[in-house]
């Protein structure tokens, strides 16, 4: 299935390869992208780890935001798929977590996205703060594992 999402004013072409898959599969510009939807009839959710979600986000004007304390050495690092808020964490540093789970929420473009772990681990730094504004790309959870 094809379709076409605005972000910004630019407009790009997402193909869904399989609905019923978990994760989804969706192509933007040649690259694959892993979404988690909610299990609920609500919005799409989105699971980042190593990728980043169905569509990229366009660079922001904002004013830089301070910066984040370093990643430990030997740490996996989440990364946010796109800009939004921190509206949940639902992990403490030294849970484990086990591949899929829900680790916090970001809302973006009022949808609430779920990320999720791609793998298991256990949570070493939570860089983050519910209510925090994240940029694209910036850390949000390290783990070891």
């Amino acid at each position: 299935m094809k379709i076409k999402v605005e972000i910004q004013e630019k407009i790009y072409e997402v193909t869904i390869h399989d609905i019923h898959a978990r994760p989804v599969i969706a192509e933007v510009d040649g690259v694959q992208y892993q979404v988690w939807p909610e299990e609920q009839a609500s919005a799409p959710a989105v699971a980042a780890a190593a990728a980043p979600v169905v569509a990229p986000a366009a660079p922001e004007a904002a004013p830089a935001a301070p910066a984040r304390a370093a990643v430990a050495a030997g740490a996996s690092t989440l990364n946010a798929p796109l800009p939004g808020t921190i509206v949940a964490i639902n992990v403490r540093e030294g849970d484990s977590v086990e591949e899929g789970q829900e680790l916090l929420t970001l809302e973006a473009m009022k949808m609430k996205n779920e990320i999720r772990a791609d793998r298991a681990g256990v949570v070493a730094r939570i860089h983050v703060n519910e209510g925090d504004l994240v940029k694209h790309g910036e850390a949000l959870i390290s783990w070891q594992g």
